[in-house]
């Protein structure tokens, strides 16, 4: 009978945040390790009374920020968005997370699931001093980038490939084959800002694409030999894996 009450009265809650990644082993709770998803789930726990599990649309690594991350949880007790928005930010004013928006939804919501598609950015700071204020979230490039180089280069990775020289080797994707539907490449003063839109991305694939594309932008590559690196499908053909400090979840699409 109390399982059928609690059941009747639960209620799901989408959740829309951003948080500085630098202090976090990454998104995913892990044992001992500080992360993104332990620290919501501890806030929600002390103000629930009892733990919750959180499912996030995707798990972002170490060092990796989120401007607007989602979640969701469901919660058996009679509260109002509003409130349960100030009750956790308040919670985490010792972290680098804020709880941007909450909203009820159907049970038939999942916050990775329902999905359609996300989008990524990276930002290089091309300048010969270095950053006294994004040290940790940006990716500090010395030598002058060329932009357009880059951008041509990014070109030729948009549309439907086999991404096995851009991903991982811990990633647990079934298969590399995914849709990058942009990637693009602009320059913003000392800024250079990549944009990727995709309906999913495999482990690393956004970073080891940057890194390649710095090697482009460095003139270490042409532009037209990110086709080769494609149809190499080895890890090995392309360039490092840029850090995790200029990486950000921009958006969730669903």
């Amino acid at each position: 009978m109390n399982y059928l009450r609690n059941t009747f009265l639960m209620s799901r809650f989408k959740l829309t945040l951003e948080y500085d990644g630098t202090p976090f082993a990454g998104w995913q709770r892990q044992e001992g390790l500080p992360t993104v998803q332990g620290t919501i789930e501890n806030a929600f726990a002390d103000f629930l009374g009892e733990a919750v599990t959180i499912w996030g649309s995707g798990r972002t690594d170490a060092g990796v920020h989120a401007k607007r991350q989602v979640a969701h949880l469901d919660i058996f007790k009679p509260y109002k968005p509003i409130a349960i928005q100030g009750a956790i930010n308040k919670r985490l004013r010792s972290e680098p997370i804020s709880i941007l928006a909450v909203e009820e939804v159907t049970s038939e919501f999942h916050a990775r699931f329902s999905a359609k598609s996300r989008s990524y950015e990276y930002l290089i700071l091309n300048r010969r001093a270095p950053s006294a204020l994004d040290q940790t979230r940006t990716w500090w490039v010395i030598p002058p980038l060329s932009v357009d180089a880059m951008a041509e280069a990014a070109s030729y990775l948009i549309g439907h490939h086999d991404f096995s020289s851009f991903r991982g080797s811990q990633c647990q994707a079934s298969s590399p084959l995914k849709t990058l539907d942009l990637l693009s490449v602009m320059q913003e003063g000392e800024l250079i800002r990549i944009h990727a839109h995709a309906r999913s991305f495999l482990h690393h694939q956004v970073r080891n694409i940057v890194g390649t594309l710095k090697r482009v932008g460095e003139n270490k590559w042409s532009p037209q030999k990110i086709k080769d690196i494609l149809k190499a499908q080895d890890r090995r053909a392309a360039g490092p894996t840029a850090p995790a400090s200029g990486l950000y979840l921009t958006n969730i699409e669903f």
